[in-house]
């Protein structure tokens, strides 16, 4: 985040990222709320839904072409076990931007020996700990042939759509790749979306487990 501080001048702050920060964590008080609003964090409210006020607001740096940095699985999972079932956040982002975005995956291994969730008294240090070996594997992009999953969202969702689910619907009709979605079709174009960026993550896992 420290790229985006102006007062930085090594740094281009129109080169750092956005990104996606827990509301509970980095804008508890204003002195966070000015750090890592200054640091180009845009404030998510774990559990908030997709479509909560600041999710707009990310959509519209996507809009812009910035970068956006995004933690899938909605928490710190610092377990040596396969990626969880991610939240439907990024894959909201990337059906709703109008150009489909290039997702980038990453893994960091090391942040559990680093920064341990439980290393006081179930607390986190207050500073990182020192001498730990810390990796970052980066992958090839994901591509999404996001006109064809639109379709077979559709496609899936008629099966499943009934009076009943037309009245217990909550989120807004969107258009993705030209086609207009009602909720169920959104749950399943999330799905596959977010299954593709699970899959990719996994192996970078057991790429960095390797390394």
């Amino acid at each position: 985040m420290w790229g985006g501080f102006k007062g930085l001048l090594s740094f281009d702050p129109e080169l750092a990222r956005w990104v996606l920060a827990a509301e509970d964590i980095c804008f508890k008080n204003p002195v966070f709320s000015y750090i890592f609003r200054t640091g180009k964090c845009i404030p998510i409210t774990r559990g908030g839904g997709i479509y909560q006020e600041h999710m707009s607001e990310a959509l519209e740096r996507l809009k812009d072409g910035s970068w956006l940095h995004t933690f899938p699985e909605g928490k710190v999972f610092q377990e040596d076990v396969p990626i969880r079932r991610l939240k439907w956040g990024t894959a909201s982002l990337i059906a709703r931007c109008p150009v489909t975005p290039i997702v980038l995956p990453i893994i960091h291994r090391g942040f559990d020996e680093m920064m341990p969730e439980k290393y006081f008294y179930g607390r986190r240090p207050p500073l990182p700990l020192c001498n730990k070996n810390l990796k970052v594997v980066v992958g090839e992009p994901i591509e999404f042939d996001l006109p064809m999953m639109v379709q077979t969202a559709v496609s899936a969702s008629s099966d499943h759509v009934t009076e009943d689910t037309l009245q217990e619907a909550k989120w807004p009709v969107i258009s993705s790749a030209g086609q207009k979605l009602d909720e169920t079709a959104q749950r399943c174009l999330y799905t596959a979306l977010s299954q593709k960026i699970q899959s990719s993550l996994e192996s970078l896992r057991l790429l960095a487990k390797r390394l």
